[in-house]
């Protein structure tokens, strides 16, 4: 398993080579939905990382040419109080998608190893025991009818920086930083030390950690898609499956406006 010092900040994906790819990448992945819904399996991706890693626009390209009503993303914050009446995977059992669906989940149940850790939100007994309590919950899933992955999106600390920056001069994006975004900063290194441990303990053939530099947000985004779509052929083809993908020629310029900022 990789650890987050060995990831490589300085690979690039030039716009044109991206936008080329994006489309080619966005039409498997509709056919893959179309494919899981035919076949009744549920696909659930797990987003983790940095703030301003770009999660958020991964999540919005892997989505794109999907039909709406066969997938939903949630955006995980911290629990509501009745939520903190139940087991902390509570929350997350309720919002699995349906099997034909796909459920991608924007920060997920590593919070409790991550976030709540650090924040002290967790007895040390409570996120030590939560590796196990993971991994048996996603082996039940992945041993029904679910595919699973889980991803880190990671940017090395000037990056973040220069993110925050333009978050705070930009009307559209300046809700997006928070006084929480600059406490998490002052613990940056504390982060990596335990998403390294996090991997390490939670890293799994039925769920596996993909690691990605995201400095380059074309590269990410692009990586993100070629991994989903790499490891739910590989799980199609465990349980016998083969996925033929449709060509389909593009009939307008509505491409370019999709694979632009």
């Amino acid at each position: 398993m990789k650890k987050i010092s060995e990831l490589n900040f300085d690979v690039k994906l030039e716009k044109k080579e991206y936008k080329k790819q994006l489309k080619q990448l966005q039409y498997k992945m509709l056919n893959i939905q179309q494919f899981l819904y035919n076949n009744k399996i549920g696909l659930i991706i797990a987003f983790e990382g940095m703030d301003a890693a770009g999660k958020g626009g991964a999540i919005k390209r892997l989505t794109q040419r999907l039909d709406p009503r066969g997938y939903l993303v949630h955006p995980i914050s911290a629990p509501q109080p009745h939520e903190l009446r139940y087991h902390y995977l509570h929350r997350f059992w309720r919002k699995l998608p349906q099997h034909g669906q796909i459920g991608i989940f924007d920060r997920s149940w590593y919070g409790r190893v991550l976030v709540e850790r650090l924040e002290g939100f967790a007895s040390e007994q409570e996120w030590n025991r939560a590796y196990n309590e993971i991994n048996s919950f996603e082996k039940i899933l992945t041993e029904e009818q679910y595919i699973m992955l889980k991803f880190w999106i990671h940017v090395d600390k000037d990056e973040q920086l220069n993110r925050f920056k333009a978050r705070q001069t930009d009307p559209y994006k300046s809700w997006k930083l928070t006084d929480e975004d600059w406490r998490n900063r002052s613990k940056f290194d504390d982060y990596v030390i335990a998403a390294d441990e996090m991997f390490e303990k939670t890293d799994s053939k039925n769920a596996p950690w993909i690691l990605i530099p995201g400095n380059n947000k074309n590269y990410a985004r692009i990586k993100v898609l070629k991994e989903t779509i790499k490891h739910v052929e590989t799980e199609l083809k465990r349980r016998g499956l083969n996925i033929t993908y449709h060509h389909i020629e593009e009939k307008d310029d509505h491409a370019k406006s999709l694979a632009s900022d």
